[in-house]
């Protein structure tokens, strides 16, 4: 597979890179992530912020510092693209997605950007990929 010009990180594989434990990510799947790196490609979606803060504060995730430093930290590097839900199209899609996606929020507001942002999800959620292999969104399986 030839890189991608866009990537959406999903909330956990945003949390594999910055936190140092992309051994988890396939080595075919870490090169295309580093290639569209390099390339300025890799955004993170200001949902996955919000989920992570979710995360922490239900103690499903433990970050080496407070939520606040960390999210400041892990999008200060110069990859790393913050977008966030400025367009109406792309809050409405999220409701309207069409085939058969799970109701969870931050998933459908995932997809939904990356639909309109013409970019490849990058996960490892099997929903969101099967949900890329009936042709709803570009998914890159991590």
């Amino acid at each position: 597979m030839t890189s991608p010009e866009r990537l959406l990180l999903d909330t956990h594989v945003w949390l594999w890179l910055a936190l140092g434990t992309a051994k988890r990510i396939a080595p075919a799947a870490r090169e295309i992530l580093e290639e569209t790196g390099r390339a300025g490609g890799l955004m993170v979606s200001i949902v996955s912020i919000w989920e992570l803060a979710l995360l922490v504060a239900r103690a499903r995730v433990v970050l080496p510092l407070p939520v606040t430093d960390w999210v400041a930290l892990a999008l200060s590097r110069p990859e790393i693209r913050l977008v966030g839900l400025t367009r109406p199209d792309t809050v409405i899609d999220s409701v309207n997605l069409p085939g058969e996606i799970h109701a969870d929020p931050a998933d459908r507001f995932l997809i939904a950007t990356a639909r309109s942002r013409r970019a490849t999800l990058a996960t490892h959620d099997d929903e969101i990929i099967a949900y890329g292999r009936a042709g709803h969104v570009k998914v890159l399986e991590i």
